[in-house]
């Protein structure tokens, strides 16, 4: 980086980068950020109890740039890292950024740029290409999610998927800080940090975008946190999701008629019910399904749907172009997507 192109210059973009143990990637992850184009931002390292040489490269490059400030967090964990370096940020906007991840060199230019003309937007990503590690076989799975999340560009088709899975990837966005401090930072608890703030931005008002063009390498190795740790697990992010429903449409203890007696809609039947909330109804367009009781509610064709109204309907299908076709047939039974069904996943 080149320290004296920041003399002088307001701070656009602080850049979040929690570290431990991310010697092996590390470098090239610090040479994107001084690669980028934008050269008015600052780099906020958390260096959180690494074993490794990382402490030693982030030192190297703090005394190589004044850009660069390191701070220790002390193995606390990667929420207390997050948090420690959104306390030290200095600039109107805050940059996430991982340090496996590699940064297009206009990464940080696109999106504050898109920030600057669009003042109504606080939360936004860009399209991300997967940087697969060689230790890992062909996942289809992730390149199936990451071309999922590259096809949600607005605002509208984001909210619209939110409760399918998380809609941004995390190192990819870029935050107002004043929202992000809105929020109280991000959430230590035992699920998905990332995926956690998204539902709150959303409960709170704020507004997603996402840029149109692929500025950061996604990288997927066998020991990713989404991977290894258990907050990560499905049955967390399905309780997060939960939790997000009870501070909007569940808030006033509405029943549930859930589309899709699979394993999704019988899994969504179990959590909800645990939290005390009535399933009515499951839809259904499997004959062999239709007229029978599954977790104590009956199963009903699609057309009887149309009768109940008043409910929260819940799109709980994984099937390529039945959630499509479940959107199609509520479009016609006159219920508001959003308001009277939730896609879910």
């Amino acid at each position: 980086m080149n320290s004296a192109a920041n003399a002088g210059s307001p701070l656009r973009v602080s850049v979040l980068l929690p570290v431990r143990d991310a010697a092996a990637t590390l470098p090239e992850c610090l040479r994107s950020l001084s690669a980028q184009s934008l050269e008015d931002h600052e780099v906020i390292a958390v260096d959180d109890g690494s074993r490794d040489a990382s402490g030693a490269l982030l030192e190297a490059a703090a005394r190589a740039d004044r850009r660069v400030r390191v701070f220790g967090g002390a193995g606390r964990g990667l929420v207390a890292a997050l948090n420690r370096a959104l306390a030290e940020a200095r600039a109107p906007l805050v940059a996430r950024m991982d340090a496996d991840d590699v940064a297009d060199p206009r990464r940080l230019e696109v999106q504050v740029r898109r920030l600057d003309e669009e003042p109504e937007t606080d939360v936004l990503g860009c399209r991300v290409r997967l940087l697969a590690d060689p230790a890992l076989p062909d996942n289809q799975g992730m390149r199936a999610y990451v071309a999922w999340l590259n096809g949600l560009l607005d605002h509208e088709s984001i909210v619209r998927d939110l409760w399918v899975e998380s809609p941004l990837a995390h190192p990819s966005v870029v935050l107002r800080t004043r929202a992000l401090r809105g929020l109280a930072g991000y959430r230590d608890f035992d699920g998905p940090e990332d995926y956690d703030l998204w539902l709150r931005a959303h409960t709170a008002g704020l507004r997603f975008g996402k840029v149109d063009e692929e500025l950061l390498a996604w990288r997927d190795a066998p020991d990713r946190l989404t991977r290894t740790d258990p907050r990560y697990a499905p049955s967390r992010f399905r309780a997060v999701k939960i939790e997000a429903l009870e501070r909007g449409p569940l808030r006033h203890g509405r029943p549930v008629a859930i589309w899709g007696a699979g394993p999704i809609g019988k899994g969504w039947a179990q959590a909800l019910a645990a939290r005390g909330h009535a399933v009515a109804a499951f839809v259904e367009v499997d004959p062999r399904k239709i007229g029978g009781v599954i977790h104590g509610a009956p199963v009903l064709g699609v057309s009887a749907a149309a009768d109940l109204r008043g409910l929260l309907h819940l799109a709980a299908v994984g099937q390529p172009g039945a959630r499509a076709e479940i959107r199609r047939c509520v479009r016609e039974m006159g219920y508001e997507e959003g308001r009277d069904l939730i896609a879910v996943a």
